[in-house]
């Protein structure tokens, strides 16, 4: 009996590295991604593609087709987080990035065209700051869109905040001792902590995320001391949770189109019809 259970745990001890040496975040995208659209009622006909350029889903709604990004999978470990990147890139079509940058694009050869590059509003507008105002302010939305579609599809939310520190951050996070795009992380966590706090009590095992903790923790405790802070962070939340289901319930009432993506489509259409 002592040799047969030896034989056993010898034989667990040898599959348990076999297993890990095996799997693979990109080959873990089909299953996990199915799981999401099953379970969050999204268009069934979606089909997800690796890619190892830039991701470019601007014609996602009429090809069907989801990029997902092979370098942003280098940051995944385990399935939820594969959960979280594929999320997030569900999320930027749900909430109509493309149609956003289409309109931002329009606008900007608009000024162009009808100010002098000298005006200040034709220089705002095509500022490097104001480009990542937006491109931050894009990323937000997308992750916390990921967040709900996450829970919808039985994955830890918090594995999405995990992946956003694990990504390269940059020099003034590292003197400052913050987490990589702690901003970032930090508004889906906040997304998270009002929204699922069952998800906050689990927690989520690894380093990263303990790593995290310790910038946020200060962050909550403060805001929980001041009835002000607390009622203000409600309010916030509220609005973003109502903006959210809005561009989920329009991306599936179309069948995969977001509502900017479609306001696009309009303009466009009047804007040639006119020439």
């Amino acid at each position: 009996m002592k040799k047969l259970i030896l034989s056993l745990f010898t034989v667990a001890l040898m599959t348990v590295p076999s297993f890990a040496a095996t799997w693979n975040a990109s080959d873990r995208v089909a299953p996990v991604s199915k799981i999401i659209v099953e379970k969050n009622s999204l268009p069934a006909k979606l089909q997800f593609k690796v890619v190892e350029n830039t991701v470019d889903n601007s014609t996602t709604s009429s090809t069907n087709i989801v990029q997902v990004s092979k370098a942003d999978l280098t940051y995944a470990g385990n399935d939820n987080e594969v959960a979280g990147v594929v999320a997030y890139e569900l999320g930027q079509i749900i909430n109509g990035k493309s149609g956003k940058d289409n309109l931002r694009a329009a606008t900007k050869a608009l000024l162009a065209e009808k100010l002098s590059k000298d005006n200040i509003v034709n220089t705002t507008a095509n500022s490097e700051y104001w480009n990542n105002k937006t491109s931050l302010k894009d990323q937000k939305e997308a992750d916390m869109t990921a967040v709900d579609l996450m829970v919808k599809a039985g994955y830890n939310p918090l594995a999405l905040v995990v992946v956003i520190t694990k990504m390269p951050g940059t020099n003034l996070e590292l003197v400052m001792g913050k987490p990589a795009n702690s901003e970032r992380a930090m508004s889906a966590y906040n997304y998270i902590a009002y929204n699922y706090q069952d998800k906050i009590k689990a927690g989520y095992g690894c380093q990263e995320y303990r790593n995290f903790l310790t910038y946020a923790d200060p962050i909550v405790d403060k805001r929980n001391k001041s009835k002000r802070s607390i009622k203000k962070f409600a309010k916030e939340q509220e609005k973003i949770k109502a903006e959210r289901a809005k561009s989920l319930n329009q991306y599936k009432m179309s069948g995969g189109l977001s509502g900017w993506d479609a306001t696009y489509a309009i303009l466009n259409e009047l804007s040639t019809s006119k020439k």
